[in-house]
């Protein structure tokens, strides 16, 4: 069945298909190291960031709070993550990454760099900089 015509022209359905196709994309090529792209987001950013709270993950990822603790679970389980007091503000919890996140982020780079490269093969490395550029536009 076709799409309807009014989809076509909806700026949000064709961004979450967008979103949808990208993300099978990377989450195909990620599953081959156990690791969803959320997860793969997650440990960037904290490896990133050293230490993260709960809002820095929920504003930097600009996903929902119940959406990261599910995302962090895992990865906690799997010792890839450490939860933990903030070493300046005991009242604050921060993520950080184990030595074992250390070495499954290095497993996992060239996986996503594979991915890059076949996004960037699919649909052209200028496309995908203007991708990039309008998402980021978006978001301020």
């Amino acid at each position: 069945m076709a799409t309807s015509e009014r989809l076509t022209y909806c700026n949000c359905f064709a961004s979450r298909k967008a979103a949808r196709l990208i993300t099978k994309l990377y989450e195909d090529r990620l599953s081959t190291v156990d690791l969803t792209s959320t997860q793969f987001s997650i440990l960037i950013y904290v490896d990133d960031a050293g230490a993260a709270s709960m809002k820095d993950l929920v504003d930097g990822l600009v996903m929902e709070r119940t959406s990261v603790v599910r995302a962090l679970q895992p990865l906690e389980r799997d010792g890839y993550l450490a939860i933990g007091p903030d070493q300046e503000d005991a009242r604050r919890n921060v993520v950080r990454l184990s030595d074992a996140g250390r070495r499954k982020l290095a497993e996992a780079l060239p996986v996503w760099q594979a991915a890059q490269e076949e996004f960037e093969r699919k649909f052209g490395s200028e496309l995908a900089s203007q991708l990039r550029e309008s998402t980021h536009k978006l978001g301020t």
